[in-house]
């Protein structure tokens, strides 16, 4: 007995001494890691203090180097395809891995050192999301902010609570947002309401591009069978059966320890399976926010996934159809004028405990909003067009009225002024 109870408290003395060395090794490098990023803020205002401008050069990404896509991929690509690389120096910036970007334009890895230079020296930057704070734009550069997609859902200064990840405090969170805010020269907007929330609720005082969205650009110029099938081929698709797209957005509250949003969407792939497959094929693109990896093969032949590198305005022209939530994916793919089915299994949830709307989201979706899986497919194969019509017609007149088909070329000429200061 004597020995047992030894050996218990060896057992427990040696874990005990596991867990203290363990403590000990991630406090080292959390202090390592503090040490390093304040060395990195150094070196990058020293850059931005002995290093000029250069008067040529601009810099691009997309969600923080997550993907390429969105408006700065098509107001990079624009640039390509109309020669303005051969007198500009383009640089695209990547999280993990090189995107196969067109043209000969720089590639360079987020947050090393010759992204760091880059950004420190150029004359434009062209992104869609906010930048780290520690980032401060040096006077004679000019930073364009894209965004991402009409507001649905409240934003900053008109939200009440946040759940978001690392964020507890609304205020801290609030005067965070509204302190990076300060430092965009100029905002697209898609509609007049954009325009009216995105000052209010970013409280942005500068230059607003009422242009519409770089990134639907392609939705009129390759809305034709022609592309699309080319486009169907290119990403594997097949050619005989119609395209379902599901793009949900992420959920404030539903994230999982490392930070990333969870998709968990409480719809049954398998009961869309079994009634759609003979018909369909479901595409599957979530927000760039949600980096959980589902296992789909069980699925296979029926679901296609598609990750953040995949362009979201290919997708949409490829599909007949779209699922979605609360994403401003909606307004995008208005433009097309196809059908829009609306699965809102958390609606009062979303509406009341998270976020909140803008508008009355009942009164105004054009389509029909479902609660669960069996009513979303009564309401995909029982669809009539001609019910939502007139409602489907004032949603595209209310938020795509600026889109038309020119927006990448008007950013371009924006450019163009900006680099001859």
């Amino acid at each position: 007995m004597t020995d047992t109870r030894q050996n218990v408290r060896s057992i427990l003395c040696s874990k005990g001494q596991n867990l203290l060395l363990q403590k000990r090794r991630n406090d080292v490098r959390t202090v390592i890691r503090y040490i390093v990023k304040k060395l990195v803020i150094l070196l990058y205002r020293i850059m931005c203090v002995i290093i000029p401008v250069n008067k040529k050069r601009i810099v691009f990404d997309s969600s923080l180097g997550k993907s390429y896509s969105g408006n700065p991929r098509h107001i990079f690509e624009y640039m390509v395809e109309n020669g303005y690389q051969e007198k500009w120096e383009c640089t695209w910036f990547y999280e993990n891995d090189p995107y196969p970007i067109p043209g000969d334009g720089y590639q360079f890895r987020y947050g090393r050192l010759r992204y760091l230079y880059y950004m420190a020296t150029a004359k434009v930057w062209v992104f869609d999301c906010r930048q780290p704070e520690w980032l401060i734009k040096r006077k004679g550069c000019y930073y364009i902010q894209t965004w991402h997609g009409t507001p649905l859902k409240k934003l900053v200064l008109d939200m009440e609570d946040v759940f978001m990840v690392n964020e507890t405090d609304i205020e801290s969170y609030q005067k965070g947002f509204v302190k990076n805010v300060q430092s965009w020269d100029f905002l697209i907007s898609q509609n007049p309401f954009s325009t009216t929330t995105f000052r209010r609720a970013f409280d942005f005082n500068k230059c607003m591009l009422e242009i519409g969205y770089p990134r639907n650009d392609i939705l009129f110029k390759k809305n034709n069978e022609e592309d699309i099938v080319r486009l169907k081929r290119r990403l594997g698709l097949p050619l005989d059966k119609k395209i379902l797209l599901y793009a949900p957005t992420f959920r404030d509250d539903e994230f999982n320890e490392n930070s990333s949003y969870k998709f968990s969407p409480k719809l049954s792939f398998q009961k869309l399976k079994e009634a759609l497959q003979e018909e369909y094929i479901l595409i599957v693109k979530y927000h760039y926010l949600i980096m959980d990896y589902i296992d789909w093969f069980q699925h296979k032949g029926f679901i296609y996934h598609f990750d953040q590198s995949n362009d979201i305005a290919e997708l949409f022209l490829v599909s007949d159809m779209l699922i979605t939530d609360y994403s401003s994916v909606m307004f995008d793919y208005s433009i097309l004028h196809r059908p829009m089915f609306f699965y809102a299994y958390d609606l009062d949830k979303y509406k009341n405990d998270l976020r909140g709307f803008y508008f009355d989201y009942r009164g105004e979706m054009p389509g029909p909003i479902s609660a669960d899986t069996d009513e979303l497919i009564r309401d995909i194969k029982n669809y009539n067009a001609s019910e939502y019509e007139e409602r489907y017609e004032n949603f595209r007149k209310k938020y795509n009225c600026w889109d038309d088909g020119n927006a990448s070329a008007k950013v371009v000429d924006t450019i163009k002024e900006l680099l001859k200061s």
